[in-house]
């Protein structure tokens, strides 16, 4: 007599053993029972659907009843729910769509119940706007809405993979989308200093970005449903998509003698089997062991989910067969962007306590100096005997390849010795001769034996100053760009030369940093055989500055259309009688391309058009910020799978304008028509004047630009106590300092505080706008107000902390504004 098997679910877990264990025995009876319609269809293009990524409907089907029944030669039911299991009889009771229950026999079972949305206990969470996104079906009642035309907004609840998904897919529909994620952080199997540039990337694509903030309540409104944040915040679309997790679907099992984990899933042993004869169990909804630690855990993925399908079928079969344990490997597209990971992130290492060490590096995906090379950022995770314990990686192309490559050597017990030997396919086209896994591996191998001391970029926003000194060694134009605070500034090719004037810090610790991390490991390389204590800063300036990003949490609609996947069309370009060049920056990183484009524009002549395409990301602002400041025209500005596209029409050279000036000796000409103001000052009586300098400026229709720096940055601040992590001297920097405009004091006879009340009784009396209405008159005027990144970082004080309507900048940025301006205040 043939065995009989039954398995409940299909999808991965169970449409794979189910495949499986037909080819390996012809004889056995196998009965699949499927709840839903669908027995097999793929869940990871689900989202894709929605946004017409994926056109037809029928490719979501991977096997249907009929087609596995015809293959197969199995019994497929669906719209069969099984409700309970008797595992000493040896039984199942199914619940058929028409309400009818049965039973069913079985000598093996497999149990592949998947996982469902979870859904918490929050005040309005039934609400009929609010969806899941689990199957087929939920599916078409989400594309239903977004079809019908009449939803033009969304609040996406959760920032896992679906959520992140579901919020690109909803944009490229055209829906203004929001974002809700309570942690401090998207996408949890990324750390902190690496997820930033994803949040960067939905930012740029309109996409708003609500952090460490959960949900309190849902409301129904009349035209769509509002979102009450812990925060006090509200936010509103027309639909809600709740994307906060998954949980086992096991409830049905708790009765059954099948021991499930602490979090309802069940658990198994290496053969897949579970504590119950006979009974194995496969997919979402089991406990399985962590690949790096040996820990008991879940990870709900498709890859995994099928090996351990195929595994329960092998010893159903007689097969002696194991699963070693889940790496993790994931990837998910954000936009044009890739992001992938695989093994353990810091957060999962810290909890287990296991010690480890870091390094980021930032190559191209392929050979520079071949066209269209983009950046590749790359965490590396190891121990000291040189094991590796998880990477991330995050860029446009190559992604893939590299997180598959380092999950390989995880995956056959590989070191950082063995990145260093791969030898991996090489050619231009598509890889650099040092590939990225091997530049990841010789930098965590220079760790490893001693030759660099390093630090995670975040360790240069708490430097002592008694007993360490910054070292940037960049060149000049790359420091004008951006730097960290507090450095000073030798470039590495200048060191040799300049060694001297670090003598004065031989009993202190040099911490060194450059773009990436090259230039300061040679830094360090130098310093440290001449006698001095040096730490190089892992990943440079682009690490530091790619983790410091803070997403805006509301995005104009204009700034929307802009940023997802548009042409920002500047002037007009007309090939006529013109002459066009084209340049290709991609693999130069700043300042390379901007120090290119001034190359070729200074041989250029008045009116020719250059076309030139760069990888490094700060172009696109650079570019902006270059041609305004040189009398070039931007015509075209484009960004698209990370290569960025610029059309620049050639002017009139600064020489020859003040040529021009000089030989009219009745005009005197100034076409800087630009106010800019500096407010250093917290007086309340100074600020009152720089607004009302600043309102009446804009009411005459000039640009106008404040910049706020230290004392001046209170201006700016919030009235109520922010809660944000400082450290001791930010928190004694924020207790002394007046938190916003209502607590300053005045220049002269402040008197405790009754001055300042004086003078605002006095302006209520006269009629004359208070320092709030005219700070809120300059921002509805489009005066242009700038809080100083550097006073910010120097006194504690964070984005958070200010008003609404206030941007970040550098002195850079102050100073390209002065530049198209024909006053300049200091305040």
């Amino acid at each position: 007599m043939s065995k009989k098997v039954l398995i409940v679910g299909g999808v991965a877990g169970g449409a794979s053993a189910a495949a499986r264990l037909r080819r390996l025995d012809e004889n056995i009876e196998i009965i699949m029972f499927e709840r839903d319609e669908h027995i097999s269809f793929a869940n990871c293009g689900l989202p894709y659907y929605i946004g017409e990524t994926i056109k037809e409907r029928e490719k979501l089907l991977v096997q249907t009843p009929e087609a596995m029944k015809a293959r197969f030669n199995m019994d497929v039911r669906v719209n069969s729910e099984v409700v309970s299991v008797d595992t000493e009889n040896k039984k199942v009771s199914v619940r058929q769509k028409d309400g009818k229950v049965y039973e069913e026999s079985y000598d093996n079972l497999i149990l592949s119940p998947g996982a469902k949305p979870l859904k918490p206990n929050i005040p309005g969470i039934n609400s009929n706007k609010i969806y899941t996104l689990r199957n087929v079906a939920d599916t078409d009642k989400i594309k239903s809405e977004v079809d019908s035309k009449e939803v033009k907004t969304a609040v996406v609840i959760g920032g896992g993979y679906i959520g992140i998904e579901m919020a690109e897919n909803l944009r490229h529909r055209g829906l203004q989308v929001t974002l809700v994620e309570a942690a401090p952080h998207i996408l949890a199997p990324f750390d902190s200093d690496m997820v930033t540039i994803a949040e960067k990337v939905m930012e740029e694509h309109g996409v708003s970005l609500i952090l460490n903030d959960g949900v309190k309540s849902f409301e129904e409104r009349e035209k769509g449903i509002e979102v009450s944040l812990n925060s006090g915040k509200k936010v509103s679309g027309d639909i809600a998509i709740l994307a906060i997790g998954v949980a086992p679907d096991t409830a049905w099992l708790k009765d059954s003698g099948i021991e499930l984990g602490e979090r309802g899933h069940i658990v198994v042993d290496e053969h897949m089997q579970t504590s119950a004869e006979g009974v194995y169990a496969a997919g979402d909804a089991v406990q399985i062991v962590d690949y790096i630690t040996g820990s008991k855990t879940a990870i709900p993925l498709a890859g995994p989910a099928n090996r351990q399908g195929r595994i329960a079928a092998d010893n159903v079969a007689g097969i002696h067969s194991i699963y070693k344990g889940t790496l993790g490997t994931s990837i998910i597209k954000v936009f044009d962007l890739t992001a992938a990971s695989t093994g353990n992130n810091e957060r999962l290492l810290q909890r287990a306590g296991v010690p480890y060490k870091v390094i980021f590096v930032h190559p191209m995906n392929h050979a520079s100096y071949y066209p269209g090379a983009t950046e590749l950022h790359i965490k590396l995770i190891f121990n000291k005997e040189g094991k590796i314990l998880g990477a991330q990686a995050m860029g446009y192309e190559g992604v893939d390849k590299v997180i598959d490559v380092i999950a390989t050597v995880i995956k056959f017990k590989g070191t950082v010795e063995d990145l260093t030997e791969l030898e991996l396919a090489y050619a231009p086209p598509y890889l650099s001769a040092k590939s990225p896994a091997n530049m990841a591996g010789f930098v965590a191998q220079n760790v490893l034996k001693g030759a660099v001391d390093t630090v995670k970029p975040e360790y240069v926003q708490s430097i002592n100053n008694e007993n360490e000194v910054l070292l940037d060694v960049r060149d000049d134009i790359e420091v004008e760009q951006g730097s960290i605070p507090g450095h000073i500034n030798i470039p590495v090719n200048e060191l040799r030369g300049r060694i001297n004037e670090l003598q004065q810090y031989k009993d202190k610790d040099i911490v060194v940093y450059c773009a990436v991390g090259l230039r300061g490991y040679i830094a360090s390389r130098i310093l440290k055989q001449h006698g001095y204590k040096i730490k190089n800063v892992t990943g440079g300036y682009k690490s530091y500055s790619l983790s410091n990003f803070k997403p805006s949490e509301l995005i104009e609609e204009s700034h929307r259309e802009n940023n997802y996947g548009g042409v920002e069309m500047l002037g007009n370009i007309n090939n006529d009688h013109v002459n066009i060049k084209e340049v290709d920056a991609c693999g130069l990183c700043c300042p390379g391309p901007l120090m290119t484009v001034k190359a070729e524009m200074d041989m250029a002549k008045q009116g020719d058009i250059l076309k030139v395409k760069a990888s490094d990301p700060g172009f696109y602002e650079d570019i902006k910020a270059w041609t305004k400041n040189t009398n070039n025209q931007l015509l075209e500005l484009n960004k698209e799978s990370g290569i960025i596209y610029a059309s620049i029409k050639k002017g009139m050279d600064n020489n020859k304008i003040q040529s021009n000036l000089e030989k009219n000796d009745n005009v005197v000409y100034d076409n800087r028509d630009g106010k800019t103001i500096i407010v250093f000052s917290g007086d309340l009586d100074k600020a009152i004047a720089s607004f009302i300098i600043a309102n009446g400026a804009a009411s005459m229709g000039k640009p106008v630009t404040m910049f706020f720096t230290f004392w001046g940055l209170n201006i700016l601040r919030k009235p109520e106590r922010v809660s944000i992590k400082k450290n001791f001297i930010e928190k004694a920097f924020a207790m002394m300092m007046p938190r916003g405009s209502k607590k300053l004091g005045l220049s002269r006879m402040n008197m405790g505080g009754f001055g300042a009340k004086m003078i605002r009784g006095v302006m209520k009396n006269k009629n004359i706008q208070s320092l709030e209405d005219l700070i809120k008159a300059a921002i509805d005027n489009g005066v242009n107000i700038v809080a100083c990144t550097m006073s910010m970082d120097v006194m504690g004080i964070t984005q958070g902390e200010l008003i609404e309507g206030v941007n970040l900048g550098g002195v850079g940025y102050y100073l390209g504004e002065a530049e198209g301006a024909n006053v300049n205040l200091f305040i």
